[in-house]
């Protein structure tokens, strides 16, 4: 016996060395038809992008000899960033009925996780920003696709949301000692805790901090969408985040809720559905941007009347829909600045890109759409020097598509290439 146990030991060791020893860079050569690199660019022609190490280290005109591991073939193809989607929830999908809160562990949003960021990522969306999930599951799955252990995107995750007690995102609808035992323990009340949410939220891994600024309009709640925190609270979760080095995004409809999260000095507003010309006035005055999430409202007007949402979802969808169609316009007029964002989740993982038409139907050109989720978004989460174009130094975050998004963005709903961070996903 001791003999296979001597071999057995020796061939663990050889295994964990071999494991542990650092895998050969590869370098990828990239022959693309034509290389837009930067949204206020214009197409290059022919082009050549070398990648190693998960990022860019060259661009070159033409199809020259290169000295490469691998080649890849996008001759026919218009290659550009990856896309960015900056308000996203990977572990949860459309339509799940409020109860079930109360009997799926969390465990299994990262299930649910793990196949959504594979459908997000195919889609050409190479960073997301996940706007509230339970304690660990966001954590868990960026970890997942960083290590590339799971295919999807890079994530910058939120994790709970802070919200008022009995507020949006925090759990309501149950017996009230269902809610409690259901509690994520981030809600507040008061400046002093808020803080402290903030920082526990810090501590335990958010990337960037969450709060639920007014009611919403999947909750299980009919008393309306304007300012749940006071003015007081914001500002604490404001200053108390900024001083961490981190942003708040701030799920908000109501006008006076948007403006006071704009005022206490909150980064972006997300749907923003009530948005009035004061209200978008302390957004401009501070330099908070809207993420307006047109998809959301898309996504659940195609399940009213069907029975998904309760009677009173049900009203308030029907109450904001004549809003949304006038949003970024609204926005625009008022020189606010719109970054993408979708809430996919609210509806079918996979369709962000179909956010890009609806923001182009509301004024924008192609350009400007393109560079709100690339270059727009990527400034938002403090990457710009990261992510959001094509320049030797960036992640290797590539799409590739047929046509060009600069004259017609809609061609980014049907993807034909990624690459995330190097790393080319099947």
């Amino acid at each position: 016996m001791k003999q296979p146990m001597r071999r057995m030991a020796a061939l663990v060791g050889t295994l964990a060395a071999v494991m542990a020893a650092p895998l050969a860079a590869e370098t990828v050569a990239i022959r693309a038809g034509s290389v837009i690199t930067d949204a206020a660019g214009d197409p290059t022609g022919p082009a050549t992008i070398i990648v190693a190490n998960g990022k860019i280290v060259s661009i070159t005109p033409g199809h020259g000899a290169v000295v490469a591991d691998r080649e890849i073939d996008l001759a026919s193809k218009t290659v550009l960033p990856g896309l960015i989607d900056l308000h996203t929830h990977l572990t949860g999908d459309p339509g799940g009925d409020f109860w079930k809160e109360a009997t799926e562990p969390d465990e299994w949003g990262v299930v649910v996780g793990a196949k959504n960021a594979l459908v997000t990522v195919r889609a050409g969306f190479t960073t997301v920003r996940e706007a509230g999930s339970a304690q660990e599951t966001a954590f868990v799955l960026r970890r997942g696709t960083a290590e590339g252990l799971v295919p999807g995107p890079r994530i910058v995750a939120a994790g709970p949301a802070l919200s008022i007690i009995g507020g949006h995102a925090d759990v309501n609808g149950f017996r009230p000692e269902v809610n409690e035992l259901l509690d994520s323990g981030f809600t507040c009340t008061g400046e002093v805790e808020c803080a402290a949410k903030v920082r526990l939220a810090s501590q335990n891994g958010s990337d960037v901090i969450k709060i639920t600024a007014t009611g919403g309009v999947l909750s299980q709640q009919g008393r309306g969408l304007e300012a749940h925190f006071t003015p007081q609270e914001m500002k604490a979760i404001a200053d108390t985040a900024h001083s961490l080095g981190l942003k708040v995004m701030a799920h908000a409809h109501g006008a006076r809720g948007i403006q006071q999260a704009a005022e206490a000095g909150i980064d972006s507003i997300e749907h923003g559905t009530y948005l009035d010309e004061a209200a978008a006035k302390a957004m401009r005055a501070n330099g908070t941007v809207l993420v307006p999430t047109l998809m959301a409202l898309e996504g659940v007007s195609e399940g009213l009347g069907k029975g998904v949402y309760t009677p009173v979802v049900e009203d308030k969808i029907r109450a904001v829909q004549p809003l949304m169609a006038s949003l970024v316009s609204r926005a625009r007029q008022y020189g606010v600045t719109v970054v993408f964002g979708t809430d996919a989740g609210v509806f079918q993982h996979g369709r962000n890109a179909e956010e890009l038409g609806l923001m182009r139907k509301q004024g924008m050109s192609d350009r400007e759409v393109l560079a709100s989720a690339t270059t727009g978004a990527a400034k938002v989460l403090g990457m710009e020097s990261q992510i959001g174009r094509l320049a030797p130094g960036y992640s290797a975050d590539i799409i590739a598509v047929d046509g060009n998004p600069l004259a017609d963005v809609t061609v980014l709903e049907d993807v034909d290439f990624v690459m995330v961070r190097g790393r080319v996903i099947d």
